[in-house]
């Protein structure tokens, strides 16, 4: 990780005569213009700037008034840089990635971790494990508020203004600085009801004699292939589902609600299995998978928050594998 930046006040007043100079007015425009580029549509930018569609409209067309330039090439589906746009939208995101390093170093300067985090993860882990621990990073740094976004879509934490994320597997954003939490574990589970109704299996070839419940990939259309760690190597069972479903939130439910055996991460199951709503099945066949991963810009890494919340989520998540 590189080091923090030293706050430089010869640069902070340089850049407070730039934005001067620009106006205010003028960089509200380059704001939302920047992020309306970096997402593709009005609607995007005003949900990660927190403001109406109709205001980024409003800034973007007064921005491209006051150049005496098209930005955007608009239709009824569509939003497209021009050419001059394209050439502009880097130079503005040179220009804001410039003004949010000074804030960070400036920020770097205070050791008590203050102000707005803007989280992204994706939505089981959001969900299950990162929303219900936030009451308790809250009280430890009450000075910090959160936004927590959640999606299984990738986000570009950098053109989204994204100051930590979470995500699941391979990371291909070389940009980015990351911390490793755990790795995911794929086991079994059940209500102690069905059960106790039931009875446990005792090898992966049992499941045939019960009613299972699969996870269909929203984005293949393809069911989750159940791995199990046999004589040292892994073997994969498509089961016949009695229930199949597209979201890991409905297969916990529905697994808590007694529908039969299902296969989730041991993170999203954790709290089930601690009050006691789930029970592990087939433990000594669960497969370790993909890592689990904190990332942030290196703009970010001086601000004493985002530190404050990757410990949190190191803390939260266990050295161990989830």
């Amino acid at each position: 990780m590189r080091g923090t930046r030293v706050y430089n006040p010869a640069r902070s007043h340089l850049s407070c005569a730039i934005m001067e100079k620009i106006g205010l007015e003028r960089l509200t425009g380059l704001i939302a213009f920047a992020r309306a580029g970096s997402l593709g549509s009005y609607s995007a930018a005003a949900r990660s700037l927190s403001v109406s569609p109709s205001a980024v409209s409003k800034s973007v067309r007064r921005l491209e008034e006051q150049l005496r330039v098209a930005l955007f090439t608009r239709t009824t589906r569509s939003l497209t840089l021009t050419t001059e746009g394209q050439d502009l939208h880097q130079r503005v995101l040179r220009l804001i990635e410039a003004a949010e390093d000074i804030e960070q170093a400036a920020g770097s300067l205070r050791s008590k971790p203050s102000g707005r985090l803007r989280i992204a993860a994706p939505m089981s882990l959001g969900i299950h494990v990162i929303a219900p621990a936030l009451p308790a990073f809250r009280r430890r740094y009450p000075d910090v508020t959160i936004d927590l976004r959640l999606s299984d879509q990738i986000v570009d934490i950098v053109g989204e203004g994204i100051d930590a994320a979470v995500r699941i597997g391979e990371l291909a954003d070389s940009r980015l600085m990351s911390r490793k939490l755990a790795v995911q574990r794929l086991c079994c589970f059940a209500s102690p009801g069905y059960l106790l109704e039931r009875g446990h299996p005792s090898s992966p070839s049992d499941l045939a004699a019960h009613d299972t419940v699969a996870l269909r990939f929203q984005s293949s259309g393809q069911l989750l292939r159940w791995p199990f760690l046999r004589g040292g190597k892994i073997i994969e069972l498509l089961p016949d589902p009695a229930i199949t479903v597209d979201a890991s939130e409905a297969l916990v439910t529905a697994l808590v609600a007694g529908a039969g055996i299902g296969m989730t991460s041991t993170l999203l199951a954790r709290p089930h299995v601690e009050s006691g709503a789930l029970v592990q099945v087939l433990g000594d066949f669960a497969v370790e998978r993909s890592t689990i991963t904190a990332i942030w810009p290196a703009s970010r890494g001086g601000n004493p928050a985002v530190r404050a919340f990757m410990d949190f989520l190191q803390a939260e998540f266990g050295a161990e594998t989830a």
